[in-house]
């Protein structure tokens, strides 16, 4: 996916788990399938997951990881990751890394109508909790500021996604966004990337979130891209009426929604299937709300 990706393999962590965790040495590794564009995950024993960075600029998301997940955790109404073991970088291998305990759940099935609304609830539940927490000392979220300045990205992006999107219309909501009033209120904690990958549901409730690495402070508005990217049609006026968004935050959220779909949608068109599934159904749904197709 990415330019200067690390090479992780199983005996890697297996060596790295001897020297620094001695106690779960006796735990095979097994690589978990992800759409992460950042993080690796290696299943370890029925109960813990060691979360690695593959791009050295993920260093800084578990460092933020480590630190605030024991804080949020408590605020919260459903699980998030609990940090068991913090991993040093050594010889081989550049960047800390993470043990947490293994969080079961499926990723919920986008746009799927009678999961949506119970989702939609979870969600709002989730994002109130979080708008909540003591901001005292928190770091700013990687999306806790203005989409300004990447509109040439954004419109470059749709441009090379012609083929698959309505660029006219989603120019539109772009501008309409642009033009919305931007928050003056305090910043609240954002998770800044509740994509369909970082929910976990049971029995279609939202049951556990994961990958805090971007999460900060900011504008609550990043944290309504699921409304597009995740919920179906029929669930979005619910949400937007749970989680109490006024009209311009409303506004800046689709911005986000169609900042993060447009950049990540020809990037990860032919190296990640999900990224540019996910991306696409948001873009349609930011257009016009049709079912999406694979591009």
């Amino acid at each position: 996916m990415h330019d200067n990706e690390i090479s992780l393999t199983v005996a890697m962590v297996r060596r790295m788990l001897s020297e620094q965790f001695p106690q779960w040495a006796h735990l095979p590794p097994e690589r978990v399938e992800s759409s992460g564009t950042v993080n690796a995950m290696f299943r370890l024993g029925v109960d813990k997951v060691v979360r690695l960075p593959f791009v050295e600029h993920g260093a800084h998301g578990i460092e933020l990881e480590a630190m605030w997940l024991p804080v949020l955790a408590p605020y919260l109404p459903v699980r998030i990751p609990a940090v068991l073991g913090i991993g040093r970088p050594d010889a081989e291998y550049p960047c800390p890394w993470l043990v947490l305990d293994w969080l079961d759940g499926e990723h919920p099935a986008a746009g799927h109508p009678r999961a949506s609304l119970t989702l939609a609830s979870g969600l709002a539940q989730f994002i109130s909790a979080l708008r909540r927490i003591p901001t005292d000392t928190a770091p700013i979220g990687y999306r806790g500021g203005s989409f300004h300045p990447l509109d040439d990205e954004v419109r470059r992006c749709l441009v090379q996604a012609r083929d698959l999107v309505d660029v006219p219309t989603l120019t539109a909501v772009w501008d309409d966004a642009l033009g919305a009033a931007e928050w003056t209120g305090p910043p609240v904690w954002v998770h800044c990337d509740l994509l369909a990958a970082n929910l976990l549901v049971t029995d279609d409730q939202l049951s556990g979130v994961l990958d805090f690495a971007a999460a900060g402070i900011g504008d609550p508005a990043c944290d309504l891209m699921p409304a597009w990217s995740v919920l179906s049609a029929g669930a979005r006026q619910s949400f937007r009426t749970d989680v109490g968004i006024d009209d311009a935050t409303w506004r800046r959220g689709r911005g986000w929604a169609l900042a993060q779909a447009a950049i990540a949608l020809p990037y990860y068109r032919d190296s990640n299937r999900v990224m540019a599934d996910g991306s696409l159904r948001a873009l349609r749904e930011l257009s016009s709300g049709n079912a999406p197709t694979r591009p």
